[in-house]
């Protein structure tokens, strides 16, 4: 497994296993473990099944690009698992964890890291292509949060991590 930041930021992400990888239970199976074992707690989960205009809202920043036909077919092409990730530097953590976007890249850093014994990224592991790459994960926090909006419609992000913080700090003044 990449390193995993120690410490940082308390935040959410979104990370999606898309259906290239969503479609093997024992595959999600050892995913759902790493995300446990990188210190990354799932505080929300949701299978789902994109139509077409899911995955062109979803992508939209990567409308009229030539991949993008691919990209909201594969998608769409059989159920994916959304995920709302919170720790210490989610978003970081969870796109160590996940590696480059690129597969080749990914493969390639993985070559590299499993020398220094850091371990496989899960795109080099299980990507197939640029566009079927098994995973997402958010770049930043205001992606995060419009992500994060967007698949669990109707959560309300600020009340949460706002009652969350203060149960952490409850829980450390105890």
């Amino acid at each position: 497994m990449p390193p995993i930041p120690a410490a940082g930021p308390l935040q959410l992400t979104l990370g999606i296993i898309k259906p290239s990888v969503c479609s093997s239970q024992a595959q999600v199976k050892e995913v759902l473990q790493l995300i446990k074992q990188s210190g990354l707690e799932i505080v929300r989960q949701k299978r789902m099944f994109w139509k077409t205009q899911d995955a062109e809202k979803f992508y939209s920043e990567h409308a009229g690009r030539f991949y993008f036909p691919r990209l909201v077919q594969h998608a769409t092409s059989s159920p994916l698992l959304t995920l709302a990730l919170y720790g210490p530097s989610s978003i970081q953590t969870w796109r160590q964890l996940i590696g480059p976007t690129h597969v080749y890249k990914a493969q390639w850093t993985s070559i590299q890291d499993l020398q220094s014994e850091n371990g496989l990224g899960l795109r080099a592991k299980y990507g197939i292509s640029d566009t079927r790459n098994g995973f997402h994960g958010s770049d930043s926090e205001a992606s995060a949060r419009k992500e994060l909006e967007q698949v669990f419609e109707g959560w309300d992000i600020g009340w949460w991590l706002k009652h969350k913080e203060e149960e952490m700090g409850k829980t450390k003044s105890s």
